[in-house]
């Protein structure tokens, strides 16, 4: 059996990692910027995270959602310490994609409404409803097209003004990636996010910030429209939340209510998921990174300026 040829493959066999290095099979080392996708948030193998997760494995890697886990809670406490949000909900899942997918259905459930805002050159994943609000026709199959979603042009307050004066009362969500990482490292002005709180808020929409590539910390804020003094309704997380391990999430505003059954997941919030996310907060915490990452952000800014 092959594999499906769906990558374009760089020809190289990285075989080991460490921090912010990582070496090839032929033992060259390599800085590395990329991150894996930007999925390494705290370092390659760091020896908490690497501790974490052993530990788990030897008690239990996995049961499913029907019965208690105390680790899910866990991360929940820790994730709304971390986050400033202790008040929010957690749903776990597996991906970015996973997190989009579930938070669109979410505001739909709420609002009971269709009609969802995303922005020119957005990406929010490739499964159903996430790459429906992904604008990228290459990948969007026909059975993925839909009239429901609207793309704005990013930044734009008069274009979101006049979209929500038509079609406000129709709308369950905006979705937006405060920085735009496939879609070119945009980065949404505060106006523009606190122009959509307030739409959203006027209209009953839900404000969703997709915070799976640009937020746990990577802006020196832990979501990265904090910088703009706005909450969202819903916070979408993955990549960096695991360090590579796969894990998602959704954080949930106080007033959107769970139901049985509208949303769920096999493997989402899993033991070890669990145990390799706490150990990335953990790590955020101790080491302080969210105050690395602003000041060497800020740094590297001057200098490259």
């Amino acid at each position: 059996m092959k594999l499906f040829d769906v990558y374009p493959i760089n020809d190289i066999n990285i075989v080991r990692a460490e921090g912010s290095r990582v070496w090839d099979d032929k033992g060259t080392p390599y800085l590395d910027l990329y991150g894996g996708h930007a999925v390494i948030s705290i370092g390659h193998t760091h020896p908490h995270w690497v501790a974490r997760i052993e530990e788990q494995l030897h008690k239990i890697a996995f049961y499913s959602n029907s019965v208690r886990i105390p680790i899910q809670q866990a991360l929940a406490d820790k994730l709304g310490e971390v986050s400033g949000r202790p008040d929010y909900q957690l749903f776990l899942v597996n991906s970015g994609a996973e997190a989009n997918e579930n938070a669109l259905k979410l505001a739909s459930f709420h609002t009971g409404r269709k009609k969802i805002v995303a922005f020119k050159k957005a990406f929010h994943g490739r499964t159903s409803l996430a790459v429906a609000a992904t604008d990228n026709p290459a990948i969007v199959a026909p059975v993925n097209e839909t009239d429901n979603i609207s793309f704005l042009p990013y930044n734009d307050e008069a274009a979101l003004e006049a979209y929500f004066n038509e079609h406000g009362a129709d709308t369950a969500a905006v979705i937006i990636e405060a920085i735009q990482g496939v879609g070119g490292i945009t980065v949404a002005t505060d106006s523009f996010l606190q122009a959509i709180r307030k739409h959203c808020t006027g209209s009953g929409a839900l404000f969703i910030a997709d915070e799976v590539q640009c937020g746990y910390g990577r802006s020196g804020r832990f979501f990265t429209t904090d910088t703009a003094g706005v909450d969202a309704d819903i916070y979408t997380m993955a990549k960096g939340m695991g360090n590579g391990f796969p894990v998602g999430g959704i954080l949930v505003a106080p007033h959107i209510p769970p139901k049985h059954g509208m949303l769920g997941t096999t493997f989402g919030g899993n033991h070890l998921a669990c145990a390799a996310a706490l150990g990335v907060l953990e790590v955020i915490e101790q080491e302080g990174l969210l105050q690395q990452a602003a000041g060497n952000g800020s740094y590297l800014m001057e200098r490259l300026r």
